[in-house]
């Protein structure tokens, strides 16, 4: 069978650059002109047996390594972790050689607007059609910080080679599914209590025996998103209970949920006082979307989120939300970028530049789950 060039993934670039290796020098070591190597890392040539091996050799790893047929035509057996009809646009990542599939339904997504698929659900749902290849180069972060999204791009403006895939998630079940083996990486922002790291706790808690480093984010401030120009007068979360007062609840096992009943706690307050604490909405976005469009007077939210939103502010507590990454993905190229890009000052300029964030604390190793 004859093989198009177009057919070929070449990754001899990124293992050149890691090797330090300028294109010049690569191709004066291996006998070919620079512009040999150029138009291979381009797509445009694919190198004979003996060239393709004389190169791996070179630069000590596989031919594998650095040309693969693209299977993006191929079907394969695909995980579906999310409920989704046949034939569904999917994100598909590859973790621990398991591809994994959540639907395209723009509930969970980190932004708005539609993302470009990385496969198809097949009729039975069981397959995936894999629209493009590559997915070893990316990762898939589960967790609600807006921010993630910032992360993201610039991983991919500091290497074009990675992929870091945000998508929106709890803590619980961001740590859930990782720990499962269905995503990379887990956000986790609930409250430190007196003498006790929540996070890190928490993680030790969930994670199932997953050897696990625990790196910081950022810090963001947490409260109640309330109408403009709070008309309601709310200026704690006993207000909540005001006769009246229409309020829209995040669900169990959220951390703001859990930051909120533990205040209603403090107060004496139960949630069958207060209207709506049983109205659940599932992200920051959506409970800023019922208020900005008066179906609610107040919701759970941050204060980067209400300023988005053109909503006021009642401002409960300030967390860290960190990073929970298993040990064993520490190697991964992405993985690499996204703890490069974590040190960089552009970084925590840009997060501080964000209403209600601080990032002091950004990259910082909180601790290990062993």
């Amino acid at each position: 069978m004859k093989i198009e060039k177009d057919q070929v993934v070449c990754n001899l670039r990124p293992v050149r650059q890691a090797k330090g290796l300028s294109q010049s020098e690569l191709a004066l070591r291996v006998g070919v002109k620079r512009q040999a190597v150029y138009d291979m890392e381009t797509g445009r040539y694919v190198p004979n047996t003996a060239l393709a091996l004389r190169i791996a050799r070179e630069l000590g790893c596989r031919v594998e390594t650095l040309f693969a047929l693209d299977d993006s035509e191929e079907e394969k057996p695909v995980t579906l972790i999310e409920k989704a009809a046949p034939n569904t646009r999917v994100s598909v990542a590859s973790v621990r050689d398991r591809l994994v599939a959540y639907p395209l339904d723009g509930k969970w997504l980190l932004h708005d607007g539609f993302e470009a698929a990385d496969g198809v659900l097949s009729p039975d749902s069981d397959r995936v059609q894999l629209l493009h290849g590559g997915l070893e180069k990316k990762i898939l972060l589960l967790g609600c910080d807006p921010a993630f999204a910032i992360l993201g791009a610039r991983a991919s403006l500091r290497s074009a080679d990675v992929s870091v895939q945000c998508r929106f998630a709890s803590s619980r079940l961001a740590l859930e599914r990782v720990a499962s083996g269905c995503a990379h990486i887990a956000g986790t922002h609930l409250h430190n209590l007196p003498s006790v790291e929540s996070n890190l706790s928490f993680a030790q808690k969930m994670m199932a025996g997953v050897k696990s480093m625990v790196v910081a984010f950022s810090f963001f401030e947490e409260g109640l998103m309330v109408s403009p120009g709070n008309p309601r007068r709310i200026r704690s979360v006993a207000d909540l209970a005001r006769e009246g007062t229409r309020f829209v609840n995040r669900e169990p096992g959220a951390a703001l949920r859990t930051l909120l009943d533990e205040r209603l706690a403090q107060v004496g307050i139960s949630g069958d006082l207060i209207e709506g604490y049983d109205k659940l909405v599932p992200s920051h976005n959506l409970c800023a979307q019922m208020v900005a469009f008066s179906m609610a007077d107040a919701a759970p939210g941050l204060r980067a989120i209400a300023a988005a939103y053109g909503l006021d502010f009642v401002p409960m507590e300030a967390v860290r939300c960190d990073l929970v990454i298993p040990s064993d993905f520490l190697d991964l190229p992405a993985v690499k970028v996204l703890l490069d890009v974590l040190q960089t000052r552009s970084l925590r300029d840009e997060l501080s530049a964000l209403p209600g964030y601080e990032s002091s604390c950004t990259g910082t190793v909180i601790g290990e789950v062993s």
